[in-house]
């Protein structure tokens, strides 16, 4: 059996050698437009900001050792051009000679990736960039190390954008992040992006939300941009990361068949609509594992494993792709941001009837030393209580609270049930009552009717109302170091003696800093014929929605400028 594969990286590379590993005959091609078969991109920002330092760590595998190790024929700088389904042969160009060739197959497989989107004013210029291959990156490093600019714009805060910032930023670049959106990283809300936002501003990094950049012009050693708005700002370098689309030109010239996005419409198996094609990596369309909705998902998690699968295909193993749910982490200077599933505005987009956790817990034990914040949310389906997302953004630990939550997703947990994981616990690691397991707590006491919420976007609504009373539960210090509009301070530990102050005609609604002493408050509050509801997140989450909201002069719950 010969098999032909189009394109290395994640998907094709993995695809080759998991063949290798089950086929010690095949015949094995892969061809790569790129001058590399298989290399870490999720790592080539940290290249140019000088993380990685040296470019051959960015290289997992080369022509060489893949033929040493797989006796697998990868020949990089050549593009297949065009694929004859009938005759099954594929049309090759050696970029680096001009030479065109064909090469016949028994199975192929398409890996193409996707390709940045660049918008309609951009034109070519020495001084604006894309990053998608590891020759983006040497040409970027190679300009900041060549010409030390002072200044960058990242037009797009998606993950690249947002690690390309951090990046210059490390490097003691002046950097500007343009965003079309009310917040960076789409793949959050609006109330997790607050702490990003203060993250970025904190370290230096100037961010214009709402904002559109419309024309571009190369001046000398810098690059002028103007906005819809009419303003305008000027770097010595751009970088482009407004997303990314489906590498589809070789499908369509083929004539397979296109799904959302224009990616290429693959079945569980990863085939194409054309017998002995299969496709995988960031230019198929999946299915999305909560809403079950065609998707394009590029992340390097899901490629690797079409991969895995696409070759089990090839070799006659009964593999399927169980679709995506878009698990993703992130490092922005020394926090840490991580998701898995789907995001409140996803969730409305898909007709969910939703409810939603907040909760501020520490990283570990408290009283262990460098104890660090965390704030998850959690989505889950009114009613069934099925896990529909999380967000989770502090400094450590967050990554393994997700993938605890990923995987009880994949499991069919509820959110109530995650108060029964057995997850382990020492000091310096967690809290015998892990973030996780709190919030299946929550989530339990939220059932069972035990505890109420309210958020961010009901205060200004309540503000407005004399049935109730907005009660804050911090000490007196804490809240005269600052407190929400409109609510009065009553700590929790003299609550018991002053309830004959507070009016039984009146809901109550409480906060704190984090979210459990007016949890504390409201069970006095319950249990003592008061109507009462826990603000969740506390008014960590509160300060830092509202800086946002003062800085960004954007009103959080519609997104749109004051």
């Amino acid at each position: 059996m010969k098999i032909v594969i189009v394109g290395g990286v994640a998907g094709g590379a993995t695809a080759a050698a998991r063949i290798r590993r089950l086929d010690e005959n095949a015949e094995i091609i892969v061809f790569e437009r790129s001058g590399f078969i298989s290399y870490a991109n999720c790592g080539l920002p940290y290249y140019i900001g000088g993380v990685i330092e040296d470019k051959q760590d960015l290289t997992l595998q080369t022509p060489e050792s893949f033929y040493r190790r797989f006796k697998i024929v990868a020949k990089v700088n050549h593009e297949v051009t065009d694929i004859d389904a009938h005759n099954k042969t594929v049309s090759v160009t050696d970029l680096k000679t001009g030479k065109s060739f064909t090469e016949s197959y028994d199975k192929l497989i398409l890996s193409p990736g996707a390709k940045p989107v660049l918008p309609d004013f951009y034109t070519e210029n020495e001084r604006t960039f894309t990053l998608r291959t590891v020759e983006d990156t040497l040409k970027i490093r190679a300009f900041v190390e060549q010409k030390q600019p002072q200044t960058a714009v990242v037009i797009g805060g998606g993950f690249i954008g947002l690690e390309m910032a951090e990046n210059f930023a490390e490097r003691g670049i002046k950097t500007t992040i343009i965003q079309r959106g009310n917040h960076l990283l789409p793949t959050v809300d609006c109330d997790t992006a607050s702490f990003i936002h203060a993250n970025f501003r904190y370290h230096g990094v100037q961010l214009l939300l709402n904002a559109n950049a419309n024309k571009m012009r190369v001046t000398g050693d810098h690059v002028s941009l103007e906005l819809a708005d009419g303003r305008q700002l000027s770097a010595e370098m751009v970088v482009l990361s407004i997303g990314v689309t489906p590498e589809n030109s070789l499908a369509k010239k083929a004539g397979l068949e296109l799904g959302v996005k224009g990616a290429i419409k693959v079945n569980a198996k990863m085939e194409t609509s054309i017998p002995d094609i299969y496709a995988v990596g960031d230019a198929v369309q999946v299915k999305h594992f909560i809403t079950e909705q065609d998707s394009v998902i590029s992340l390097a998690g899901p490629a690797n494993k079409q991969g895995r699968i696409v070759a089990d295909s090839v070799c006659g193993l009964n593999s399927e792709y169980k679709g995506s749910q878009g698990s993703s982490v992130i490092k922005l200077f020394d926090m840490t941001v991580a998701t898995t599933g789907i995001n409140e505005a996803q969730a409305k987009a898909n007709g969910y009837a939703y409810e939603k956790i907040i909760l501020t817990q520490s990283s570990h034990a408290g009283y262990y030393p460098n104890a660090t914040a965390m704030t998850v949310k959690l989505l889950f389906e009114k009613g069934t209580y099925k896990i529909l997302g999380a967000q989770i953004v502090g400094y450590d630990g967050v990554d393994k609270r997700i993938d605890v939550i990923a995987t009880a997703i994949r499991a069919g947990m509820t959110a109530d049930e995650l108060k029964d994981l057995d997850l382990a616990y020492a000091p310096p690691y967690s809290s015998a009552k892990d973030p996780v397991n709190m919030s299946g707590f929550v989530a339990e006491n939220m059932k069972n009717g035990i505890v109420k919420q309210f958020y961010y976007e009901d205060i200004p609504v309540l503000r407005e109302r004399n049935d109730v009373i907005l009660l804050d539960t911090r000490t007196p210090f804490e809240y005269m170091r600052g407190a929400a509009d409109g609510f009065i301070n009553i700590p929790l530990d003299d609550l018991r003696d002053r309830l004959g102050k507070l009016d039984k005609s009146k809901k109550i609604y409480v906060m704190c800093q984090s979210g459990l002493r007016s949890y504390l408050a409201t069970r006095i509050l319950m249990q003592n014929g008061f109507e009462a509801y826990n603000f969740a997140g506390g008014f960590r989450l509160y300060s830092s929605i509202k800086n946002e909201e003062i800085l960004s002069k954007q009103c959080y719950s519609c997104g749109m400028e004051k």
